[in-house]
């Protein structure tokens, strides 16, 4: 019965992440976006780094967390297994041109993450305590009246919770000190229950408590991840120039490695960049919702700094240790993910490449799950109401147990769909409301210009 299950759900979310039809609304959108906002990601770059570093922000603004623990905490739910299993799945089935299409994911994925951003804050809720409950639920049921989509979006969004942001991370979590020590896979009840205690003191705080930790522990792991790839990259400094060219070749030049292998590249190069910045997902503007500002565009400037960090810098550096190496050049067929890359950063680093790829798995799953943890939470508030929001943490801690100990194929499977589900009432409310979001972007910045220039 498992295994029937386990196939048919997995015919399911190859068909819907595997599907053109499925990428190319995900990726339309943030075309169409791109041009509506007039090229926002460019435009306002400068003042989004300025934002995230403080430079705008008012204590007593409403909210409960600051704009860079709003962005760490939402990051710490995107940089994850995506950054370091999919972009060398990507490039082990699509070749090396997949992460040139994995780059244009993120470029448009910039005005698909502003966009949503802004209205999770424009719509959110605050209560007469000062918590925050954003997200594209409520964007949908206050600002286009939809409730049944809304509940929809919440639904889809609490299911995915338990899986890619619990289940699928705890298992990371074991497979990462797999790679560091070996003996961990055969302790996966006892790092479960582990796992759960440190999980449960952070969740059961609040978002407030969960910013406090994603901010400490993504900059940290950002920095020693890319510091490793830096190493590395440096050490073949002089095969960096090729290994640019061949992606663009990969990419772009179907003359040169065939018409097939160009249409390999851009699927998986779309579909891992997809799932890896989750731009159009619906998940992230939960995260900025509980931001201090009263300006929503503010925030989801912010916002649209995710896929930059992401996909644009972190995703990078993976596929490019993975290109100038070679290691992904007659690779054995078990070589594929998190493996792949750990193969790659060994390569120079030996022993202590796998150490990096093993942290960096571990900590990227730990903060994955506390984000999600707090989309959850913001969905079970929505549908029942806020009497559900401790047993659902209760529960989420719990889980956690069973994920790290169980093969979850299965889960692995519903994760993708209701990812794929979750997006589709988030992207409707993207393309009826980006008029509404390009009026309030024009009067935004003729403030801020004016205010500027006194």
């Amino acid at each position: 019965m498992i295994e029937t299950l386990t196939s048919l759900t997995g015919q399911i979310s190859g068909l819907l992440w595997g599907s053109p039809v499925t990428l190319m609304v995900l990726l339309g959108t943030g075309v169409y976006l791109t041009f509506r906002m007039r090229f926002v990601q460019l435009r306002g770059f400068r003042h989004s780094v300025e934002l995230i570093s403080g430079k705008y922000h008012v204590e007593t603004d409403p909210g409960e967390v600051s704009h860079f623990q709003a962005l760490a905490t939402a990051l710490s739910a995107t940089v994850g297994t995506g950054n370091i299993a999919g972009v060398a799945t990507a490039i082990s089935l699509g070749g090396p041109g997949a992460l040139f299409w994995m780059w244009v994911t993120a470029f448009f994925g910039m005005a698909t993450k502003f966009t949503e951003c802004t209205l999770s804050l424009k719509f959110r809720e605050v209560d007469a305590d000062g918590n925050i409950s954003g997200g594209p639920m409520y964007t949908l049921f206050h600002g286009l009246k939809m409730k049944r989509t809304a509940t929809a979006f919440a639904g889809f969004a609490l299911v995915a919770a338990f899986g890619i942001g619990n289940m699928v991370q705890a298992n990371s979590v074991v497979d990462g000190l797999g790679y560091v020590f070996p003996e961990a896979r055969d302790a996966g009840w006892l790092i479960g229950v582990i796992l759960a205690i440190l999980v449960g003191l952070v969740i059961l705080g609040g978002v407030k408590r969960i910013a406090r930790v994603a901010s400490a522990i993504v900059p940290f792991m950002a920095v020693l991840y890319i510091a490793a790839a830096l190493i590395v990259l440096l050490n073949h400094v002089g095969e960096i120039p090729a290994a640019l060219a061949t992606i663009f070749n990969h990419a772009l030049n179907p003359w040169s490695v065939g018409g097939a292998a160009v249409g390999e590249a851009i699927r998986w190069g779309v579909a891992r960049g997809l799932f890896s910045n989750e731009a159009g997902l619906g998940s992230s503007p939960i995260a900025h919702a509980a931001a201090k500002t009263n300006e929503p565009v503010r925030e989801g400037l912010v916002a649209m700094m995710e896929p930059f960090i992401d996909t644009l810098v972190i995703c990078s550096m993976t596929g490019l240790v993975i290109i100038v190496t070679g290691s992904y050049i007659d690779r054995p067929e078990d070589l594929v993910g998190a493996a792949l890359t750990a193969h790659a950063f060994s390569m120079d680093l030996g022993n202590g490449g796998a150490l990096v790829v093993g942290i960096g798995l571990t900590l990227f799953a730990f903060s994955t799950m506390i984000a999600w943890s707090y989309y959850g939470d913001r969905s079970a508030r929505f549908i029942f109401g806020e009497k559900a929001v401790v047993p659902y943490r209760v529960i989420f801690t719990l889980v956690v147990v069973i994920g790290a100990a169980v093969p979850l194929q299965l889960v692995w499977n519903l994760a993708d769909i209701t990812n794929i589900l979750m997006a589709l009432p988030n992207l409707l409310g993207l393309v009826l409301l980006a008029a509404l979001v390009r009026k309030m972007q024009k009067k935004y910045f003729i403030v801020h210009r004016t205010a500027s220039s006194q």
